[in-house]
């Protein structure tokens, strides 16, 4: 028997329920690819690029794409939950893996906080005189109950909260089309495909304006990778997850360059500004009655939907690393419904220093905290290219078995996706607003390092590489 296939033997016995079905697995991911970063973030970035964000959109759900088939090949090579810690850990040695697992546990974490404080400005809307912090925490306490009791039930308020954003979507998309094709309603006079370029030019603010946006769309692809975190509870991964990354881009397609296409042409981008939920403001553009709440409506699912995903997530990231003994053995217990329940708990107390912060900290800070979150995500996505390459080579060098969902291209598109990933990196780093993140993650780098040097004194066993596949990769 070979290693890959110990391997997979193992997956099996790690003990979680396959209890996530193909349509969950595919609403999982339809809602991965469709967040608050779509529905408010795109707002300011419409104010900074002009319907060239269009563009960029599409740009970066190419190298989305790149990103997923790239993780694709190796969950079919090796269905695990945990993947991405997993495969940093077995192509790059230990300390990748570690550092893999700590940082999109951090991710899903600031991200949590976030999304809870968002979720309860968004119920403010309908009842004011109810404190911020009170509905934060309830929305806490009752996302963490879903998730204690089963996967299933995780599985199926994901699929409906994903169902809301589709839905909303896809409304948004055919009342557009309505207006631009019959011109009913108070945007009909003004509705027209020529507003993607009669005001100024389809890149009215230049090339490098447009590029700056770039960051912002990527925190928006954030949580697409969370398919890969579903591999080992899945019920047949084999079938269920090529299908959910192939039906990406039609996604993208639709969901993203579709829909702000469609606003864009019945809303000229000059009446978008930061801070306004670009549905929001064709809604009451377009003068649909109560638009303004039904919108509200969908952003509050969808905060509440990427918490949700962030609890599921970080107790599976724990225990994957203290299976790998790189983190406390306490995580590596299951519930009896099945559930990383004692991860999940220490990851929602964490989580729940954003009830506290409804209290002091200004809206600012909070734009920090995405920017901390697309920094911790870009290091996830490399980990998975880079792995990918690794994982290619020896293949090609018949060392490894191939796997039974290549990549197109081979490892060329995962080169091209690094190189951009680097790219955005260095725009990141030149913005002087997000640039912040990075100091937050060499802080962040800084600790984990220090962990794996107390690791390595007290457990050196942990640290060394285990015999694995990249070790007959000589």
């Amino acid at each position: 028997m070979t290693s890959a296939q110990v391997d997979t033997e193992k997956t099996s016995e790690e003990g979680y329920e396959r209890g996530l079905g193909s349509r969950q697995v595919q609403m999982i991911a339809i809602g991965g690819a469709i967040g608050v970063g779509l529905f408010l973030g795109a707002g300011a970035n419409i104010a900074k690029a002009g319907p060239s964000l269009i563009f960029m959109y599409a740009l970066a759900g190419v190298i989305i794409f790149f990103i997923m088939r790239a993780l694709g090949e190796l969950l079919l090579y090796r269905p695990v939950s945990g993947s991405f810690a997993e495969y940093s850990r077995e192509f790059l040695g230990p300390f990748f893996g570690y550092f893999t697992g700590w940082t999109y546990w951090l991710m899903w974490v600031v991200t949590g906080m976030a999304e809870l404080t968002a979720a309860a400005i968004y119920v403010n809307y309908w009842f004011p005189a109810i404190p911020q912090w009170v509905t934060a925490l309830v929305f806490l306490v009752i996302l963490f109950g879903v998730n204690l009791i089963s996967v299933k039930l995780f599985g199926e308020l994901e699929f409906w909260f994903s169902m809301v954003k589709v839905t909303a979507l896809i409304g948004m998309i055919v009342i557009g089309l309505g207006v631009l094709t019959f011109g009913f309603s108070s945007a009909g006079d003004t509705a027209a495909v020529s507003n993607l370029w009669a005001f100024d030019g389809f890149f009215p603010k230049g090339i490098g304006s447009s590029l700056m946006t770039l960051q912002g769309v990527m925190f928006a692809y954030l949580a697409v990778e969370l398919v890969g975190v579903t591999a080992g509870e899945s019920e047949d991964p084999e079938k269920t997850l090529p299908k959910a990354i192939n039906t990406l881009p039609w996604r993208i397609a639709l969901f993203y360059v579709g829909a702000l296409t469609v606003i864009l042409c019945v809303v000229k981008w000059t009446e978008f500004a930061s801070g306004v939920s670009p549905f929001v403001a064709a809604f009451a553009k377009i003068g649909i009655p109560a638009g303004a709440g039904i919108v509200n409506f969908v952003v509050l699912t969808a905060a509440l939907s990427s918490c949700n995903s962030g609890m599921y997530s970080t107790g599976r990231m724990l225990r994957n690393l203290a299976d790998s003994g790189e983190a406390p053995a306490a995580f590596k217990k299951l519930s009896s419904t099945k559930t990383p329940a004692f991860g999940i708990l220490v990851s929602v107390c964490f989580m729940g220093i954003g009830v506290v912060l409804n209290y002091v900290v200004p809206e600012k800070a909070f734009g920090y905290v995405t920017s901390v979150a697309t920094a911790a995500g870009i290091w996830t996505w490399l980990m998975i290219l880079i792995s990918h390459v690794l994982y290619r080579r020896a293949v090609d060098a018949g060392r490894l078995p191939a796997s039974s969902f290549p990549a197109p291209g081979g490892a060329v598109c995962s080169y091209i996706a690094i190189a951009f990933l680097l790219f955005v990196t260095g725009l990141i780093a030149y913005d002087a607003d997000s640039r912040v993140c990075l100091y937050v993650m060499a802080g962040w780098a800084a600790a984990l390092g220090i962990g794996w040097a107390v690791l390595k004194s007290r457990h050196p066993e942990v640290t060394q590489r285990r015999q694995s596949e990249l070790e007959k990769v000589g």
